[in-house]
């Protein structure tokens, strides 16, 4: 049913390609592709892809191996490791002299930054953000140079959720506080030790497995489509970094599912480890995210009438998603289309990959849908 419900998806054309994979935590339980993932060459777990926000998993990993070293806590402000962070203002309001700022009420700390809410955020789901680069004219965030990481904040720290550049700055305060440079650190604490030998934060050596990035023309149909994060930026931000397959992702979401150790190896101890599965924000939920780029992004949208919150790396629900995901589970998605979820109360994690834009297309995310459940139903019952 699962490799059939993927081909069908193909033909409809839902989706350009798909590959899919489920694991518990002894291995990988299902695997399965349709489609070409470019010319010539068909879609599997070898397929390399645009990550985008899927690096903010390795970021938050990034943290909590400082974190268990001492060298930060969730509660480190941010000011104390990056200075020139003290330059970040609240935006009171935009008035018709441009916007009003203000100094935060509190320090922005790590956890703010894991959690989406320091009020950084990005202008394609933050109306007030949106409203901010429009009066200014300001840099966007994705240009590849870290001037465009100074965006305000949108209310003061740790008081509401807006999905936002966190994961950058996160990612540049474990980079100064161990020493290494971020791209250094990941390769050597988390790529090379789990065996993630696909994931990346440049394509080089991997160009002919990558895959062609498809967004939909007014009819529907698919076409080719040039976004990439920027090459060579001037600091890596994890927010949207990483090339990677879908096998080598599902690697991380076993080491998540296990505690911080997979295959021998172990990152993190399963007290640190905790920190990824527990609210981190308290009585805040993570909103509905309308959008304000429809040709990047659908409004999104998780689960309506289950109550959502974050840890220190993941969007958590707070119930049972009925014929899906139990209460407890993690999960995110990236900008082009590529999803995930961990289910420890079932002990299984899975991923849906494909490349296309906009984000949380609604064909794609219905087929998203009947994956999950089909899972449930094949492999592991709710």
């Amino acid at each position: 049913m699962l490799a059939a419900l993927l081909d069908e998806a193909v033909r409809r054309g839902d989706v350009p390609f798909a590959v899919a994979m489920v694991a518990d935590r002894d291995g990988v339980l299902w695997q399965g592709a349709a489609g070409s993932a470019s010319a010539g060459r068909a879609a599997g777990p070898d397929t390399v892809v645009q990550l985008w926000s899927l690096s903010k998993a390795v970021g938050a990993l990034m943290a909590m191996i400082v974190i268990e070293r001492g060298l930060l806590t969730l509660d480190t402000p941010v000011v104390s490791v990056l200075g020139e962070f003290a330059r970040i203002k609240v935006v009171e309001e935009i008035g018709p002299d441009g916007p009003v700022v203000r100094e935060p009420s509190r320090p922005v700390t790590l956890r703010h930054l894991l959690t989406h809410t320091s009020g950084l955020a990005y202008d394609t789901w933050d109306a007030k953000q949106a409203a901010y680069q429009a009066a200014t004219g300001g840099e966007r965030i994705g240009t590849g140079r870290k001037s465009s990481w100074f965006q305000p904040l949108m209310f003061d720290p740790g008081t509401a959720f807006t999905y936002g550049i966190g994961a950058e700055w996160a990612a540049l305060m474990v980079s100064v506080a161990d020493g290494r440079p971020i791209d250094r650190f990941c390769q050597e604490e988390i790529f090379a030790p789990l065996g993630m030998t696909d994931t990346a934060f440049e394509p080089d050596g991997r160009r002919d497995r990558l895959a062609q990035l498809k967004a939909r023309d007014g009819d529907g149909a698919f076409t080719d489509h040039a976004l990439a994060p920027p090459p060579h930026p001037e600091v890596y931000g994890m927010g949207s970094a990483l090339y990677g397959t879908t096998a080598d992702y599902l690697r991380l979401l076993r080491l998540v599912l296990r505690r911080g150790e997979l295959d021998g190896v172990r990152l993190i101890s399963s007290e640190t480890a905790m920190l990824l599965f527990a609210n981190q924000i308290g009585a805040v939920s993570v909103p509905r995210m309308p959008s304000n780029l429809p040709v990047i992004s659908e409004d999104m949208h998780w689960f309506p009438e289950t109550r959502k919150t974050w840890t220190a790396g993941f969007m958590r629900v707070e119930d049972d998603v009925e014929g899906r995901r139990r209460a407890g589970s993690l999960s995110w998605a990236g900008l082009v289309n590529t999803h995930y979820w961990i289910d420890p109360a079932n002990g299984i994690a899975a991923a849906f990959v494909t490349q296309l834009l906009p984000m949380c297309d609604r064909r794609c995310m219905a087929v998203f849908d009947a994956f999950e459940r089909a899972v449930y139903h094949e492999i592991s019952r709710p």
